[in-house]
């Protein structure tokens, strides 16, 4: 095993338990919790399988795993930030009530 695979391992194992914390707390909807939890399980099965993104890649048409991974980088950011932009846009609705 890679010094990179192991890298990714430990982090989205970290960040697994912040996520569970979080869901402790009840500061993550269930909803939320599932899609962390699927990110972060889904870092760990690739660092643990690397010919998998290879597998994606060629199914989806894609010539190289790493640019699969960019592609699907890209499209959670993109994700993110528009629930973030609906997020703060309900903020600042709610102040204007106020």
């Amino acid at each position: 095993m890679q010094m990179i695979q192991i890298m990714a391992i430990l982090f989205a194992l970290f960040a697994t338990s912040r996520v569970i914390l979080r869901l402790r707390d009840r500061k993550l909807s269930t909803r939320e919790f599932i899609f962390w939890m699927f990110l972060w399980l889904s870092v760990i099965l690739f660092a643990f399988a690397p010919t998998l993104p290879q597998l994606f890649s060629e199914f989806f048409g894609i010539g190289r795993p790493v640019d699969l991974v960019i592609y699907l980088s890209i499209l959670l950011l993109f994700y993110l930030m528009f629930r973030l932009y609906v997020r703060i846009d309900q903020l600042e609705q709610n102040i204007t009530k106020l």
